[in-house]
């Protein structure tokens, strides 16, 4: 089933509030993900050593291969329109990801599960701040 350009527009829309800060949110994805699926750690040689949260902010390696992922999701949002050139991004990123790097596939679940809790932070610090700015009045008073 096809998305309609509302849906499609609409997900380029969630997407980009996640993506205006891709290295940061997505070094607090990766992050996430190794301290509560610590096994998931052992997918990445070249961070191992890195045990605390603090020298994991500061790794260029995690905010590099954090930014490459959401460079990589980034693309396939720009292109949910056109199936061909989506698969054509998705396809060879699983493949890779399946058969050289042997990732399970219960650790996408994972960090799908921990992009879309970071985008739920997000926003609710955005609806914080606006609050703050412009608080609501109630319409019975």
């Amino acid at each position: 089933m096809s998305s309609t350009e509302a849906e499609v527009q609409s997900a380029r829309g969630v997407w980009e509030k996640m993506y205006v800060d891709a290295e940061d949110n997505g070094t607090v994805v990766l992050i996430r993900m190794f301290t509560d699926h610590p096994d998931t750690k052992t997918y990445f040689t070249h961070f191992k050593g890195m045990d605390s949260t603090k020298e994991m902010k500061q790794s260029d390696q995690v905010g590099g291969h954090s930014k490459m992922v959401f460079i990589a999701i980034n693309n396939m949002v720009q292109h949910l329109d056109n199936s061909k050139v989506f698969l054509g991004i998705v396809n060879p990123l699983g493949k890779t990801h399946a058969t050289q790097l042997e990732i399970e596939p219960k650790n996408f679940r994972i960090i799908c599960d921990i992009i879309f809790n970071q985008w739920r932070r997000n926003l609710a610090e955005t609806a914080k701040l606006l609050l703050r700015r412009w608080p609501m009045k109630s319409a019975l008073t």
